[in-house]
């Protein structure tokens, strides 16, 4: 049977700031590039959306909650995002996610691709659920442009993203506070919003060179980034991160956990433009860390792997998989 591709595709969204908010908007931007029609929904939107649920003409691409629609949804490819994490989601909504996790495997309607092969392992192996393909996540097209000044001043170590405890980000700040002290010229800027941006201002007792900018659009994003010598972030359990591919495609070093997803966005480059902070954190190792990384040449690594319209084709390479009537037969 000839495959035909989608009529149009329907995405969950996330937080306007956030890996899956980035990682919605930039599926969108590539099926548009290839000439479907796509548009990015709530959780709680789709779930009122039973017609097209059931329509195995419309693509349905499901992200964490949106994963409970499964179980009547026709041609649903589900999407893990990350691992459960009791530490940090809890216990009920950790469980919650792995049941969703399951759903999706025993429904006739979904796949479930995950976004690194660490998400896949992990999934597979400590919570049995099986993960049909693994598919990077996009980057949107704005990160796409490096046609800007290469050599201006780069002042900042950044941090990008949602403000919550499994960034790390309350850890990092003593030994960032002692970096800065090292280097007069450099300050620290935090982008995002989230329930522990309360503590974390505590935890720089009114010091100027932090500044918190709360939630940014993509073009001023891009020119923080464009400003940035090292981006850090302590999440040593990153489902793949979209910011570390955006941070890099502007041309800064990373200062990444030794663990999660986001070791295989750039492995080529790491002991170069990537480099790995010990998961203990440890102050006088990190800090050790941080400095190579604030010395690291710039360097720009370009974000062609994660084109928007190549990712949303991995997407239809995965959907042509189902039959007409938006069944997909697992084998495994």
């Amino acid at each position: 049977m000839q495959y035909r591709k989608p009529e149009g595709v329907l995405i969950t969204g996330g937080h306007q700031l956030g890996g899956v908010g980035s990682f919605a908007q930039g599926l969108r931007e590539g099926f548009l590039d290839l000439g479907i029609q796509a548009q990015v929904v709530s959780p709680k939107d789709m779930a009122c959306r039973f017609r097209d649920l059931r329509n195995p003409r419309i693509l349905k691409i499901l992200s964490t909650t949106g994963v409970f629609a499964s179980p009547v949804a026709r041609r649903a490819i589900c999407v893990a995002h990350g691992i459960p994490c009791i530490a940090y989601q809890g216990l009920l909504r950790a469980s919650l996610i792995t049941s969703s996790f399951h759903l999706a495997n025993r429904c006739l309607g979904s796949q479930l691709i995950a976004v690194s092969e660490y998400t896949a392992s992990h999934l597979e192996a400590v919570f049995g659920v099986c993960v049909d393909a693994v598919i990077l996540n996009p980057v949107k097209r704005i990160y796409q442009d490096v046609d800007f000044n290469a050599s201006q001043r780069r002042d900042y170590i950044t941090y990008l993203g949602r403000l919550t405890p499994s960034k790390g980000l309350v850890r990092l700040l003593p030994v960032i506070r002692d970096l800065l002290g090292e280097v007069p010229s450099m300050r620290m800027c935090i982008i995002g919003e989230g329930p522990e941006k309360a503590a974390l201002i505590k935890a720089v007792d009114g010091d100027a060179r932090f500044e918190f900018l709360g939630n940014l659009d993509d073009i001023t994003t891009r020119e923080y980034l464009r400003q940035t010598k090292v981006f850090v972030s302590g999440n040593k359990v990153e489902g793949l991160g979209i910011t570390y591919i955006e941070a890099l495609s502007q041309g800064c070093a990373i200062a990444m956990p030794a663990g999660g997803g986001g070791v295989e966005v750039a492995l080529d480059q790491v002991g170069t433009q990537v480099h790995l902070l010990p998961l203990s954190l440890e102050h006088g190792q990190t800090l050790s860390v941080l400095r190579r990384a604030l010395h690291s040449d710039i360097h720009f690594v370009p974000a062609t792997a994660y084109t928007p319209s190549r990712v949303a084709k991995a997407y239809l390479d995965i959907d042509a998989r189902f039959d007409a009537n938006g069944r997909f037969c697992r084998t495994r």
